[in-house]
């Protein structure tokens, strides 16, 4: 699977930074991680881990299920509520997007796959 084509997707349709879509794409594929581990895996600092994490809680992509892990949500749910609320954030329609449908049904299941390991 291109995970980079569906950053570049996130990033383009969705208009998460680089460093949010990482994150998203991390979590959603390998499950539950506290910010060490993020920061870990994707070489950043534990603070910037936990404000792309933080701010992904926010666009409807991750829920936090303790003080110290992050969850994503079902990428078919996610990718649609993150771009709703972009649709919100700048006052315009919401409607169906292709290219955002399909975020959702390529992450299905290496989301389902980290989740019944």
């Amino acid at each position: 699977m291109d995970l980079s084509k569906i950053e570049n997707d996130l990033i383009s349709e969705i208009k998460l930074e680089s460093v949010q879509a990482k994150v998203y794409l991390l979590i959603t594929c390998y499950g539950k991680m506290s910010p060490v581990k993020i920061a870990e895996k994707l070489k950043i600092s534990e603070e910037v881990a936990k404000k792309a994490s933080r701010d992904l809680m926010t666009l409807g992509a991750f829920i936090d299920i303790s003080e110290t892990e992050f969850e994503a949500m079902h990428p078919r749910f996610t990718a649609i509520n993150m771009y709703r609320k972009l649709c919100e954030r700048e006052n315009r329609s919401f409607g169906r997007n292709k290219i955002v449908d399909n975020i959702g049904v390529i992450l299905e299941k290496p989301y389902d796959d980290a989740r019944t390991k």
